[in-house]
């Protein structure tokens, strides 16, 4: 490892704190040091309060904050004299320790100071930097890790016994630091946590982690237990249906929905077909910090069907086995190792589920060079159970918030490129859903560079490319809650004595035949929704009040409505709603440019705003409108709806 320290960089940063973001950042860029959240950094700084007086305030990361992104208002400003007399007290509840240090910070505004506030305070260093660095950590847990980390670093580092982080760990950390610190003690080791640095700079206190870190990574590369194994001749064995009764299983088991992320690469199938998968997968997390998010890593066998009862008996032997039941608020597992695919990840939305991938795979790393070195050992399981079940980690749970409507679930939208589709992507995806959008258009792909989101470039009317599709949105997400069937070709204005067999075909085979394909495959998926599948078809005013020129068209979409009223009636069993709207005059997009609505407001003998309004209600109707609408029919108003065709039309004399 590297330094990355830059003084052209550095001096973009004003003053200490502003050194402290820059130096933050830097370990931040490192995954192999810190993990979306993880690690800690502070400093101690002289400042003046409205008395005039010199306090000395602690500025530590806060909650929610993550390194690599952190700035000066991501720190909370703790004075530091209070922090040092908790570190006094004979004992002192976690829940009131994060109370004392919030209500002793200098900005009511700033966030939750760390639980790891004491611990840095009572170092004696004006900046400290606390890591989950990967190779410290891979030493730290094998059958003699203490001894090793002790034969690497010598006085360089107090070596401190593993404590759950909190008011226990401060203690004992300023213990061990006060008997066993030297002239040469640039950090400590927390076993099977992390290790810490410091130093009178900013500059120094980043050097010397990446220096430390550096051993131990050259103790394993001369023992040769840092290079892995990453590539594999064998296919993985993916049936997306089967991840979808996976995502199923987990779903019911969490009480909510969740996405599944499928992983299929090489390292990860390699790791889950290594011969002793079953014993070092199951020992717990490489750090306590990763408890929460890679609890309970389930063997599965390679055989797709065995998923269902799998996952019975898996979920039955947790409840019986939890020491308390009644504190297990969420029993799914974030993580599925399976010889046949490799690994799974789920999460409550698309972040929480790449957060779980980046942390695991680290994780598998970490193991075998564990194993490389003489074998994984993890915490024992009391010590895994007791961060699991720690009652600050209880309280955020708790906590977390009302989630959004549709957080854990999968709409899936053609026609989604521009109009009516690009706003349906944005309405579902603004209400927590996540969002694959199938578009024959390429610029479908890069419609949104987010996690929740997946584009497609497919046509629909080819079937080969959308059973493709709806695989891929499986193995991204998991599954398909919802089905948005908005895609659609308007031919040209032709009467039916001028109408071609090709036209007509070619209407038909968008705008009703791909849409039978694509139902038709969506079923199986649909049938595993944890809420219930749902379809929402968009359909035209032309099918209750077609007009001259647009036989194809509106005969496409009457047929088209009349497959989802026979879909509402046989899929209602199956716990699928399908209902379909029937939008007009949405002027808004690609089809309507200024040149033709100006021609068609001059032949109506109107303004452009007259004919924009010409509705009962004299209003507008917009891609926006629809799209709120659709994704409204997918939520909880709807719920006991089913078969139903609403007008989104402003109001249409010839429909009423």
């Amino acid at each position: 490892m590297h330094s990355l320290w830059s003084d052209d960089e550095a001096s973009q940063y004003s003053g200490e704190l502003g050194l402290r973001v820059y130096s933050s950042r830097l370990l931040g860029r490192e995954s192999s040091l810190v993990l979306h959240g993880g690690g800690n950094t502070s400093v101690k700084i002289q400042e003046r309060n409205l008395f005039g007086e010199q306090e000395d305030i602690l500025y530590i990361k806060g909650s929610g904050w993550d390194l690599e992104t952190i700035e000066p208002r991501g720190f909370s400003p703790v004075r530091l004299d209070h922090a040092l007399r908790l570190a006094v007290l004979p004992e002192l509840a976690d829940p009131e320790m994060v109370n004392q240090l919030t209500t002793h910070m200098l900005r009511a505004s700033a966030p939750v100071p760390s639980v790891e506030t004491i611990l840095h305070a009572c170092l004696p260093y004006k900046y400290v930097d606390h890591t989950h660095a990967d190779s410290v950590v891979t030493i730290s847990n094998t059958l003699d890790g203490p001894a090793r980390i002790r034969e690497i670093y010598g006085d360089l580092c107090v070596v401190v016994p593993y404590v759950m982080p909190g008011f226990g760990l401060a203690q004992l950390c300023a213990r061990e630091f006060e008997r066993s610190s030297s002239a040469r003690t640039i950090g400590v080791v927390l076993l099977n946590h992390g290790i810490l640095s410091f130093g009178g700079t900013a500059r120094e206190s980043y050097e010397r982690m990446i220096g430390l870190v550096s051993r131990a990574e050259d103790y394993l590369r001369e023992r040769g237990a840092w290079d892995i194994s990453r590539s594999l001749s064998v296919d993985a064995l993916v049936e997306p249906l089967a991840q979808a009764q996976l995502r199923r299983g987990i779903s019911d088991a969490a009480g909510a929905p969740m996405l599944l992320k499928t992983c299929a690469y090489d390292f990860a199938l390699g790791f889950a077909r290594h011969p002793r998968v079953a014993q070092i997968s199951q020992q717990g997390p490489a750090t306590p910090d990763h408890v929460i998010r890679t609890k309970r890593v389930p063997m599965l066998g390679s055989d797709v069907g065995s998923y269902a009862e799998t996952y019975r008996r898996y979920f039955s032997e947790q409840a019986a086995s939890a020491k308390e039941p009644k504190q297990m608020l969420d029993p799914a597992p974030r993580v599925v190792l399976d010889p046949a695919f490799g690994l799974a990840v789920s999460g409550r939305t698309a972040r929480e589920a790449g957060i779980v991938k980046d942390i695991y795979h680290h994780t598998m790393e970490i193991i075998l060079r564990a194993e490389a070195l003489g074998g994984f050992q993890a915490l024992p399981a009391g010590d895994i159970f007791d961060v699991e079940y720690w009652d600050l980690e209880q309280a955020k749970l708790r906590k977390g918030g009302k989630p959004a409507m549709f957080a854990g679930e999968i709409a899936l939208v053609t026609g989604a490129a521009s109009g009516i589709g690009k706003a349906l992507v944005e309405s579902f995806l603004a209400r927590g859903a996540a969002v694959a959008g199938l578009d024959i258009n390429p610029e479908i792909e890069s419609l949104h560079a987010r996690s929740d989101y997946l584009g497609i470039c497919c046509d629909i009317t080819d079937e080969r490319a959308l059973l493709r599709a709806r695989g891929n949105v499986a193995l991204h997400f998991g599954g398909i809650d919802m089905l948005v069937l908005n895609a659609g070709i308007f031919a040209a204005s032709r009467r039916i004595a001028e109408l071609g067999a090709d036209e007509w075909r070619r209407v038909m085979s968008v705008n009703l035949d791909a849409n039978l394909v694509l139902m038709h495959e969506c079923h199986p998926y649909l049938k595993l929704a944890p809420r219930g599948g749902r379809v929402v078809v968009i359909g035209s005013k032309n099918v209750p009040a077609p007009g001259p020129g647009a036989a194809a068209y509106s005969a496409s979409k009457a047929a088209l409505n009349q497959l989802a009223r026979v879909a509402a009636l046989e899929w209602g069993s199956d716990r699928i709603r399908v209902n379909t709207l029937h939008p007009n005059a949405v002027f808004d997009t690609g089809l309507w440019t200024d040149e033709v609505l100006a021609a068609r407001a001059r032949h109506y003998a109107m303004t452009v705003d007259e004919y924009k309004t010409n509705n009962v209600l004299r209003t507008e109707v917009t891609s926006h409108d629809v799209a709120e609408l659709a994704a409204e029919m997918c939520g909880p108003l709807f719920a006991k709806t089913t078969g139903a065709q609403l007008p989104v039309d402003g109001g249409n004399e010839r429909v009423i």
